[in-house]
């Protein structure tokens, strides 16, 4: 049914001065539009729209993530902006905070402003 439609990504921030800073600035994501209601990205090809609400209330789960060609040098590149990586206890990361998990993939996880959760996965 909705097979051929294109899928649109949603996260949310309180303070849209700071999510975009960090996306476009930070993360290098093309703006689209930004008005009253959204930040909207284009993450290669996908709609990524950042509503802007009054409080987020971050969860701790995985909100956003990307497929990566090769993870390591992104996390390296995104430290290098002062991106934090998300370690987590009995998961076994490296000292960048890589997780190789039992499937072969190498996932690494960080957050925005608001504290949402992002993650780059290696496949």
């Amino acid at each position: 049914m909705l097979s051929a439609g294109e899928l649109i990504a949603f996260v949310a921030t309180a303070d849209g001065v700071k999510a975009r800073t960090f996306y476009e600035g930070v993360l290098g994501l093309r703006v689209t539009s930004d008005d009253d209601f959204a930040l909207v990205l284009d993450a290669n090809g996908t709609m990524l729209r950042v509503q802007k609400v009054q409080d987020v209330g971050a969860r701790p789960f995985t909100a956003l993530g990307w497929q990566v060609a090769s993870i390591r040098p992104l996390v390296e590149g995104l430290k290098a902006k002062g991106v934090e990586f998300q370690t987590y206890p009995g998961m076994g990361q490296d000292e960048l905070g890589i997780w190789h998990a039992p499937s072969g993939a190498f996932v690494a996880w960080f957050k925005d402003p608001d504290g949402n959760v992002l993650s780059l996965t290696e496949m």
